[in-house]
């Protein structure tokens, strides 16, 4: 497999959201807002970028009876390096985002791709799957963000598009799942067309 497909295939293929269905914690969680998708996207695009840069250098290196744990503590270290950072430079995301942060340490997404792509391919094949499965990751949750906050609260990015009230079961959770589903289906026709 190429490069390029490897990058692609996390925006297209294998999108992690809307074909794979992983990570629906933190999807349906954090997407109330534009900002808030695109910031836990791109937390979860560098831990994912990372740890499988990490995975893929030192895989000779772990015995199989400890692989998985030692994944753990590599994406941890990386979801520590993330939490600090967003907490000393971007405070209000931070607490926007509250628990999902270091919840990244067990999404699926993160150890998955460590383990059935990071620990059998070379670096730079690991970091472009790890680029392309996080920015299609990260495009996901901005969509499913924008969507919801267009409909939930007229705007986008905090600017106001709709003046007066709009649909408030869009930001609310059941909107998440209303706005993932219709997603979905939209995107699975495009595929069809």
């Amino acid at each position: 497999m190429n490069q390029l497909q490897n990058f692609t295939k996390g925006f297209i293929k294998d999108n992690p959201v809307f074909v794979l269905l992983l990570g629906m914690c933190p999807t349906l969680a954090v997407t109330s807002t534009a900002i808030n998708g695109l910031g836990m996207g791109l937390a979860t695009t560098f831990v994912l970028v990372m740890s499988n840069i990490v995975v893929s250098l030192i895989k000779n290196l772990i015995p199989d009876k400890v692989r998985i744990p030692s994944f753990i503590v590599i994406i941890a270290s990386f979801v520590t390096i993330v939490e600090l950072t967003m907490q000393a430079y971007v405070p209000d995301l931070f607490d926007s985002l509250g628990i999902f942060i270091p919840l990244i340490v067990v999404n699926c997404i993160v150890l998955g791709r460590a383990e059935a792509f990071a620990s059998k391919n070379n670096v730079v094949s690991s970091m472009i799957d790890g680029l392309g499965m996080g920015l299609g990751f990260a495009f996901a949750l901005t969509l499913l963000g924008t969507v919801r906050e267009l409909f939930g609260s007229g705007s986008i990015f905090g600017m106001k598009f709709i003046p007066g009230d709009a649909i408030l079961v869009f930001v609310l959770s059941p909107g998440a799942f209303i706005t993932l589903g219709y997603l979905i289906a939209l995107l699975n026709r495009l595929k069809k067309a």
